[in-house]
């Protein structure tokens, strides 16, 4: 008998794939066209374990772009292997994969009542970092585990996560997030989500609804109990570059202009320069928290500016919660929560337009009475 053998799926497996697909998993099955798809994709690996000829089980790994984060998206052994040690081998296999990917954590989801997955990831020393209630299509729960596969273990994440509602209210879901971190959990709602947002709207964006900008976010911050600093390496109006249209710009430049005064009124601190990553690093070491503009290209492949929240630092990554979660290509909370992003990476991306914009909110945790 020959020893198993580990491979990288290629699309003459999707057959066998979707064959172990609908015998193991009753429900929220990886549709064929889903397995096309994912081996193609640079994104995702998919990795199979052969023995006798034929396919015995697979792994299939996701890593988001800029994160030293990975997540195993689906592990499934065919009825009839278990106890050959399959299911141990893929997931070696796909902590391989991650690794090779140079990503540090490994993260998953597995349904609470799959008693046999969960020993096996006990096993393998993964910890559990949560639980989501009616998860899977029956209303069964999942439960969130992860592993450090290298380097300083990760710092925990006392700012609670918040998955933004719609396409434009990142900002406003950053907000939320250190006002759930600083003042209270209440604050994690979609109702405050859309209020935030109406409060520090520039009005327009370069198409939609409009988004926030660093001047409204700290406006708001204050006028919520926060303690906000604001950092901006320009005097310039923001997101007007690619702007056409002149009532449009009027519009956008009258509501900063209302920004700008009302921060200044409240004697908010502004730095009129650009940040670097000693000084966020600094701050995160304080344990503040900061709201920080980024390339939404290079984070989402989308050509608009979009907020993150910085919350922590192991040394060689900083560690972000980023509200925008890629439903449409099988993300979940585990691939935008506490994301590791290497310090050159997130040097690189966290600037946005051809002018190279910083923009950033410090959120002080030294919050005032209010």
């Amino acid at each position: 008998m020959s020893a198993p053998r580990i491979r990288p799926a290629t699309i003459s497996d999707i057959d066998a794939l979707d064959a172990i697909e609908t015998a193991v998993f009753p429900a929220d099955r990886i549709s064929r066209r889903s397995f096309r798809t994912l081996i193609d994709r640079p994104t995702a690996e998919t990795i199979v374990i052969e023995a006798e000829g034929q396919i015995r089980g697979y792994a299939m790994i996701l890593f988001r772009a800029g994160a030293a984060l990975a997540r195993l998206y689906s592990l499934a052994v065919a009825p009839g292997q278990a106890g050959k040690g399959y299911g141990r081998a893929l997931l070696t296999a796909a902590e391989s994969a991650a690794m090779e990917h140079d990503r540090i954590l490994l993260r998953l989801e597995v349904r609470e009542d799959n008693a046999t997955a969960i020993a096996l990831y006990k096993t393998a020393s993964y910890r559990r970092i949560g639980r989501v209630p009616d998860y899977y299509a029956d209303g069964m729960a999942a439960l969130r585990f992860e592993k450090l596969l290298r380097g300083p273990e990760a710092p925990a994440a006392r700012t609670p996560f918040y998955e933004q509602s719609t396409d434009f209210t990142c900002g406003s879901a950053c907000l939320l997030m250190a006002l759930a971190r600083f003042r209270s959990p209440a604050f994690l709602d979609p109702v405050w989500e859309i209020r935030l947002w109406r409060e520090a709207t520039t009005v327009f964006m370069l198409s939609g609804p409009g988004g926030c900008e660093p001047f409204g976010l700290a406006m708001v911050a204050r006028e919520h109990g926060l303690d906000p600093e604001v950092w901006c390496s320009t005097t310039e109006m923001l997101f007007l570059e690619t702007v056409r249209d002149p009532e449009k710009r009027r519009v956008m430049e009258l509501a900063q202009t209302d920004f700008r005064a009302r921060v200044a009124a409240a004697r908010t601190p502004v730095h009129i320069e650009a940040f670097t990553l000693d000084w966020l690093r600094a701050r995160l070491a304080e344990g503040h928290v900061v709201i920080i503009l980024v390339s939404g290209y290079l984070m989402m492949g989308k050509k608009v500016p979009h907020w993150v929240l910085a919350h922590g630092d192991d040394g060689r990554h900083i560690f972000v919660h980023d509200p925008w979660v890629e439903d449409e290509v099988g993300e979940t909370v585990a691939d935008a929560a506490n994301i590791p992003v290497p310090h050159a990476v997130f040097d690189r991306i966290a600037r946005f337009g051809r002018t190279g914009l910083r923009a950033a909110v410090l959120i002080k945790g030294n919050v005032p009475d209010v």
